[in-house]
């Protein structure tokens, strides 16, 4: 069930009124009712998946609170361990590991020859995996109370609104909030449809636009020289953002009319003034989640430069790994680690040299030369993420300055085929689009966009609401497009 589809526009208004309707006691087993049936309407099969996986947790848990020791503990801390990794493994990695050994072996000419599996990847199972995981050591660690009531357990898990693509919660965070009763609060049910609405605006107006500039280019990127494709790379780093960012906007906007508060997951991240800066702004549930249960227990920032370098390398490679079973994933979060490994060694250096040329005394322009460069590095390192393959993403690497001369009728036409007759329209939109997200995370970044709309008298919010809502009923993109972070 997507959250742009008709499914859910019948699925969420229906749950809402029951909830309401409800007494407080009922309605924690109905929204759990209903995130497994959400689920269910994926492939029902893979929710015993989910069903097993959250039994095994929620014992494993309570078992460890009995236990005084670390040692004691610690078998029940490796069976969740496997249990949830093991499964990760399973239908997300073996066949790529797989695939790999084979081709070492074929190369080096060894008889040998691993067989496929068959089996189709759970939706969310990353998330709700990295989610059981944080929760397990945090309760092995002693920094949370296991949870006793195994239904509200197997809400944390399965909770519908972040489910498939996060934000990856936290028990410490998330399970009070399940221990509480919810009322009706006007307030917030209005504040959580307005932030829904936005991140619909998000997903079917901008990011599913701008895919019908960057999909042409980046399934067939041999057919277009530069000018194609930096449209391609320029589409799809704007799409991504919105899509992601959307999708977490339509989750936190649906838990907020339930009365719960899921964690942010995004600040401006293209305003970003270096490479960290932007990993502190960008998916922050999984930055936080990597920095706390790998990087910080390989050693952090304590040890010597070097190992602390390496500490970055393997945290983002396996954040790469994470984001996809392929080696384009893997190079696109290799990147990042090279890209902050020369950030923080030639820091120094960079001071120095803005000392030199006077950007010191002039913060507005120095910020600004940070963030233009921080964007131009994370948009090329989309190639990787966003390419078929890595002979794909190294054309498009290589050949973002090659050729200009503008473009071929064959390459505009097979770039706008996407768009219809009246592309003309429908890139003015998307620009237009592009333009009202950007002046919202430059409101943002300056203060509280909240604030910002408190001081517009009433008719002219709800004038800026209503045309929102227009926009995205008859600009919008609408065909149920997966999000992105699905497959994941």
């Amino acid at each position: 069930m997507l959250f742009n589809s008709l499914h859910f526009l019948v699925f969420f208004p229906l749950v809402i009124g029951l909830y309401y309707a409800l007494p407080a006691r009922w309605r924690a087993p109905l929204v759990l009712l209903a995130s497994y049936y959400f689920y269910f309407s994926w492939r029902p099969e893979y929710t015993l998946l989910l069903a097993a996986t959250t039994l095994l947790d929620y014992y494993s848990g309570v078992r460890m609170s009995r236990l005084r020791t670390p040692a004691q503990r610690r078998p029940w801390l490796y069976l969740s361990l496997a249990s949830n990794l093991g499964t990760l493994f399973l239908f997300k990695y073996f066949n790529f590991f797989r695939d790999t050994a084979n081709g070492l072996a074929e190369a080096l000419h060894l008889p040998f020859a691993a067989p496929a599996l068959t089996l189709v990847l759970p939706v969310g199972v990353s998330f709700y995996t990295f989610q059981s995981v944080a929760y397990i050591v945090d309760v092995y660690q002693g920094k949370l109370e296991a949870e006793r009531n195994l239904g509200r357990f197997a809400l944390f898990v399965a909770f519908f609104p972040q489910l498939v693509a996060g934000p990856i919660e936290r028990g410490g965070q998330m399970l009070p909030q399940l221990r509480q009763t919810h009322e009706f609060d006007y307030s917030g049910v209005a504040s959580g449809l307005r932030l829904m609405a936005w991140g619909m605006f998000k997903k079917v107006v901008i990011a599913d636009r701008l895919a019908l500039l960057a999909n042409p280019v980046f399934d067939h990127p041999r057919r277009f020289d530069s000018l194609a494709l930096l449209l391609a790379v320029a589409a799809f780093t704007g799409q991504i953002y919105a899509d992601f960012s959307g999708y977490t906007d339509l989750a936190r906007g649906a838990a907020r009319v339930l009365g719960y508060q899921l964690v942010l997951n995004f600040r401006q991240p293209y305003l970003a003034t270096s490479v960290g800066d932007f990993w502190r702004r960008w998916h922050m549930s999984l930055s936080n989640w990597f920095r706390d249960y790998v990087y910080i227990p390989l050693g952090g920032s304590r040890r010597s430069p070097a190992r602390n370098y390496g500490n970055l390398l393997i945290v983002f490679l396996l954040s790469g790994l994470w984001h996809g079973a392929s080696w384009t994933f893997v190079a696109w979060g290799a990147l990042h680690g090279i890209y902050l490994v020369a950030e923080n060694w030639t820091a120094p250096g960079r001071t120095v040299l803005a000392q030199q040329l006077g950007l010191s005394a002039r913060p507005q322009l120095h910020r600004a030369l940070g963030t233009a460069a921080t964007l131009a590095l994370v948009a090329y390192a989309w190639i990787f993420f966003r390419a078929n393959s890595l002979p794909d993403a190294f054309y498009i690497g290589t050949h973002l300055f090659r050729g200009w001369g503008g473009l071929h009728p064959a390459q505009l036409q097979a770039l706008l085929g996407g768009l219809g007759r009246h592309f003309v329209a429908e890139l003015l939109v998307a620009a237009g689009a592009v333009a009202l997200l950007a002046a919202a995370d430059y409101q943002a970044e300056r203060g509280s966009v909240g604030a910002w709309l408190a001081r517009w008298p009433a008719p002219v919010r709800w004038a800026g609401y209503l045309g929102l809502l227009l926009a995205t009923l008859y600009c919008g993109v609408f065909g149920s497009n997966q999000f992105i972070y699905f497959q994941f």
